[in-house]
């Protein structure tokens, strides 16, 4: 698929079928829609939206935000994607991860959390109209998965209250355990055994899914396989409207045995510009400079790790399913639906993971089957909010619990340990910083990533071996880190030996070279002329003989 252009590009380029189509995928698919496409669609959109409800709802809570935003958060995605993104199956909303994230930057404050969509919307379509991408790949692997794995914890662990039912404990990770603990005692009964329930019958309910086989079966056991599948699928909703149900019995007859959700605002969001200022309960105007300066690193970190997992699903699937996205392009989608999402008071929002699987798994044909799941969404603000008021905090603890849980996966210790042990350092970085405040982890683990990365390149393998002079070979290019062991190398092992020894540089693996360089080698070359003995360069490849040559160095020989 043909990038998309920026200025400078002639306007007949910019204005071809290929650039418009690059820029709006819509138009590229849109042409084959049939009948056979909408019905998988719908379909695979009721049963995302069904998924979507009790999950936003849930996330919300991790957010520490009032319920509502979480469905405020989940239906622009769907009708933004549908136009600009370049993958069938991936789903746009509130995850576990950015809720976290969220929460950590703004504290629970909507209007802080609002503004946040905005500045994030508007960072990542800067990105993608600059192409700068590139810069997402500077998070490595161990530090993805150290931050996964700790947020995994934070989050599953922080809805251990709402299991209990206890109040008044602190949100800083280490004071919630040992608050969490200490308040064991005042713990709802009713609370728990509706928690403990819930997380049963939705760890039955997932397993039982799992356990499914292949549709290669009889014709009733493949409608009894669809049914098990079906009621697997939307375990969340089911979970979550039985506990409701239970819920409104028992305050039907004035027996609060639950914690509720309480009071929920009714009806769609107002369309409306996102706040630049917000009252502190004291009354006090906090500007638009003192917020942005509030978020500190989190504005750096909540856009790059919702491009980064929004890709990362949409790469996954697209590779599953034999098609290809563009990266860029998706890119933008993330930032035009976070900005767009600003106005209907949305907070950060990114590809997740779980209903994209859904999606796929549904048998999706196109975009548009997120429209269904705003469509969905949009009903439930318009006409369920009321119902809400009765669903017990205990369930959609249950919800959340369930869905983090698979994130915490450790075998990925054991893997670095026989592949690379040097990984260890960024996973664990992140994943200890990340119980501190979780922005910290990720820098923690980006900035320990970039020591190992530099020290790698200050570092080259120099393989040393005798063939009648001392030849030295080098494993990867030269940049000016490496310029002092280099020199340090050459020294220690030719000129200050008795006698000097002249030596063979092997620069087949070398690609690059630069200026600190050169002029190091430019004394080095010297140096070995006044000893009376030789450096010589030797397979040099083209590009890096080119630039030797134009330094015109002195005693050159290759």
């Amino acid at each position: 698929m043909e990038q998309p252009l920026l200025g400078g590009a002639p306007a007949r380029r910019c204005c071809s079928s290929g650039t418009l189509k690059a820029w709006l995928p819509i138009l590229s698919w849109l042409p084959r829609y049939n009948l056979k496409w909408l019905q998988m669609d719908v379909l695979a959109g009721v049963t995302v939206g069904l998924t979507t409800v009790p999950q936003a709802l849930a996330y919300a809570e991790v957010a520490g935000l009032p319920v509502q935003y979480g469905l405020y958060s989940a239906f622009m995605g769907g009708f933004i994607y549908t136009v600009l993104g370049t993958s069938k199956d991936v789903t746009l909303g509130p995850t576990a991860i950015m809720s976290l994230l969220c929460y950590s930057v703004v504290g629970g404050e909507p209007c802080r959390a609002v503004l946040l969509t905005l500045l994030c919307g508007l960072i990542q379509a800067t990105m993608a109209l600059l192409r700068l991408g590139f810069l997402l790949d500077f998070i490595s692997y161990p530090v993805i998965k150290g931050f996964t794995c700790a947020a995994a914890v934070t989050i599953g662990f922080g809805q251990v209250k709402n299991i209990l039912g206890i109040h008044g404990v602190p949100q800083q990770f280490f004071l919630e355990v040992y608050y969490t603990f200490y308040r064991i005692p005042e713990a709802r009964v009713g609370d728990v055994v509706l928690g403990l329930l819930c997380l049963a019958v939705l760890i039955m309910l997932t397993f039982m899914k799992m356990s499914l086989t292949s549709e290669d079966a009889p014709a009733c056991q493949r409608v009894a396989r669809n049914i098990v599948w079906g009621v697997a699928t939307m375990r969340n909703a089911l979970v979550v409207t039985a506990a409701s149900l239970v819920a409104f019995s028992w305050e039907a007859y004035g027996h609060h045995v639950f914690t509720i959700t309480g009071q929920t605002a009714k009806g769609l969001p107002p369309f409306r510009p996102p706040p630049t200022s917000d009252i502190t309960p004291n009354g006090t105007v906090v500007s638009f400079r003192e917020i942005v300066e509030g978020f500190g690193g989190g504005l750096a970190v909540i856009p790059f790790m919702g491009l980064l997992e929004s890709i990362a699903i949409a790469k996954a699937f697209a590779s599953q399913n034999d098609y290809r996205i563009n990266a860029n392009q998706e890119l933008l989608a993330i930032g035009v639906t976070n900005i767009m999402g600003s106005f209907v008071s949305a907070y950060p929002v990114t590809g997740s993971f779980g209903r994209t699987a859904v999606n796929s798994q549904t048998g999706v044909c196109s975009q548009a089957g997120g429209i269904i799941t705003s469509v969905i969404v949009l009903l439930s603000l318009a006409f369920l909010m009321p119902a809400f008021f009765y669903i017990p905090k205990a369930s959609l603890a249950a919800v959340i619990i369930c869905a983090v849980a698979p994130m915490v996966d450790f075998r990925v210790v054991v893997k670095m340990w026989r592949i690379h042990k040097l990984d260890l350092l960024p996973f664990f970085v992140t994943f200890l910083m990340s119980f501190w405040q979780v922005q910290y982890g990720i820098m923690g683990g980006v900035a320990m990533s970039g020591v190992l990365l530099l020290y790698n390149m200050a570092r080259p393998r120099i393989k040393v071996s005798e063939r009648g002079v001392l030849v030295m070979e080098l494993d990867s290019s030269l940049s000016f880190p490496a310029t002092e062991y280099l020199s340090h190398r050459l020294h220690t092992q030719a000129l200050q030996v008795s006698p000097p020894r002249s030596v063979v540089l092997d620069c087949h693996h070398v690609s690059h070279i630069d200026y600190t360089v050169i002029s190091e080698l430019r004394d080095l070359l010297r140096q070995f002329k006044l000893r009376e003995v030789n450096l010589i360069f030797s397979r040099v490849q083209p590009s890096v003989l080119k630039v030797l040559q134009a330094a015109d160095l002195e005693g050159f020989r290759h």
